[in-house]
């Protein structure tokens, strides 16, 4: 693994390396879709987007991590407290507790910078993010994908054994399918 630096998303700029589309005005993710609700999703248009997007990175605490190769941005982890995001109320991925644990849900590495351990540095540097913000655990809503090829535009969400191998236990099954796997609770107490 090379030596990767995980910081807290403040700089809009490098957010936007890593998730901004490459005309200002087109409608991509932005990492927004498990972090606001479904309706305001819909009329969030154009540059809309990234200036919500700009107004988060500027929150305390910002809405996740960003890997750094020396001043170079890498990768990027969306980490917050559940109760901020859609898996507050998703149907599909149970609660296990009342506990006001964190989320990470989308873990993206830069073309050209994966396959070098880059998205275990992400993981766990949400971890520790989660951590100093107060977080009492964290969890993620892999796919268990038992070793076979994920889609690499469904592959944000990382593998039941990427989170198995940062410490994290399964916590409970869900009815959640993503590219024809099933997604599992993953979780890791930080107490």
């Amino acid at each position: 693994m090379t030596e990767i630096d995980v910081r807290p998303a403040t700089s809009f700029g490098d957010v936007a390396t890593m998730l901004g589309p490459k005309r200002p005005d087109a409608n991509v993710c932005w990492c927004l879709s498990y972090r606001i609700g479904s309706k305001e999703n819909r009329e969030l248009v154009g540059t809309a987007r990234g200036d919500l997007f700009e107004r988060l990175c500027r929150e305390d605490p910002p809405p996740g991590v960003l890997a750094y190769d020396g001043d170079d941005v890498v990768g990027w982890a969306a980490v917050h407290p559940r109760s901020d995001t859609s898996f507050a109320r998703n149907r599909k991925i149970p609660h296990v507790d009342d506990s006001a644990v964190w989320s990470v849900w989308c873990i993206r590495v830069r073309p050209g910078h994966r396959r070098q351990g880059i998205s275990h540095h992400l993981l766990r540097g949400a971890v520790d993010f989660a951590r100093a913000n107060g977080a009492p655990a964290i969890e993620g809503y892999p796919v268990d994908n038992r070793g076979e090829k994920v889609d690499l535009t469904m592959a944000y969400v990382g593998t039941r054994k990427l989170f198995e191998e940062a410490g994290f236990t399964h916590a409970a099954d869900t009815d959640s399918v993503l590219n024809g796997f099933p997604r599992v609770l993953m979780r890791l107490d930080l107490s």
